[in-house]
């Protein structure tokens, strides 16, 4: 190992807690239900909608209104910040539970809804989707000290990937703006697929130092300067949650560190992560036409799920 790897993990690697290893137990009754949950989101999503993006733009709509439904069925008043873009209106959602004893500090869970331009996004991003949805639904009747912000994202995809036209750019501008005190964002990015095969999962060097080769794992991902967020948010889902995981803390010019909306917090000096399966390092699907519904694991989705809610919940006290 080269000094610079060692000091990579030491750094930015090296996490709270380990990753569970062994058979997994069996689901819960309630974790058989939000299995179902899951994959009947990520299929209206990715099959009855389909595209939705700036050029199927009535796909984008139809998915808008959908999470607009959702939201409100589970008892939420939706706030829609509109925005415009190449003469066209987009829109974020955003749904609030406000904190009892610290409501002005903020941890905010989100996820985009658009697509890439020829790809349904099941992996990319419904199940992301599906994932905020079951989140903002279990957290629809508790308070907690601090305020619970659950929001989905348009145009996370390009052409408007990391520009000031990204939906979770024109957020986190405005949280800033506001002098909005975020003391951390949540990504949801690509939460669905996973293999037990050996080599099926690859890394952006050095990395595979450190990793394992197998995609069984979810990923917290983030920035140096989001290392505490990290290091906090792993410890809640190894400590309660019977899943593997797997996190790192890295500098975020490397490949794949910076790839979702929790990169838009970043630019305005708020810490923030990512949980994902890893996209294109995990899935031969990843902004294709196949990335379709029944490529997803949609019990080990509701695993993580019931584990980030225990993360959100340990987040939003102080």
């Amino acid at each position: 190992m080269t000094i610079a790897a060692f000091a990579m993990y030491q750094t930015g690697i090296k996490m709270p807690g380990k990753s569970f290893q062994g058979e997994l137990p069996a689901l819960s009754p309630e974790e058989q239900h939000l299995a179902k949950a899951l994959e009947a989101d990520v299929t209206h999503l990715a099959s009855s909608i389909g595209l939705r993006n700036y050029q199927a733009s009535k796909g984008l709509q139809n998915a808008k209104e959908y999470i607009q439904k959702r939201f409100a069925v589970a008892g939420y008043t939706v706030n829609e910040q509109q925005f415009q873009v190449r003469r066209q209106t987009f829109s974020n959602l955003e749904v609030t539970v406000e904190g009892t004893t610290q409501p002005e500090e903020i941890v905010i869970v989100g996820a985009h809804y658009d697509t890439v331009l020829d790809s349904p996004g099941a992996d990319d991003n419904a199940s992301g989707i599906a994932a905020l949805l079951a989140l903002a639904e279990r957290f629809a009747e508790t308070r907690r000290p601090r305020t619970i912000r659950f929001v989905a994202f348009a145009n996370e995809e390009p052409p408007f990937f990391q520009t000031d036209s990204m939906g979770s750019r024109v957020y986190a501008e405005r949280c800033r703006s506001k002098g909005e005190q975020v003391v951390g964002m949540i990504s949801l990015e690509m939460l669905g697929y996973y293999s037990e095969e050996a080599g099926s999962q690859s890394y952006p060097i050095p990395l595979s130092f450190f990793y394992p080769d197998k995609g069984n794992f979810i990923g917290f991902v983030g920035n140096l300067a989001s290392r505490a967020w990290v290091r906090k948010s792993i410890r809640a889902f190894r400590e309660s949650t019977p899943f593997p995981s797997e996190g790192a803390a890295l500098p975020s010019q490397l490949a794949g560190v910076g790839l979702s909306d929790h990169w838009s917090f970043w630019q305005e000096g708020y810490p923030a992560l990512m949980v994902t399966d890893t996209a294109f390092f995990r899935y031969p699907h990843y902004h294709s036409p196949n990335d379709t519904p029944e490529k997803l694991d949609y019990e080990k989705m509701a695993r993580v799920v019931d584990g980030l809610e225990r993360v959100v919940r340990a987040a939003s006290k102080r």
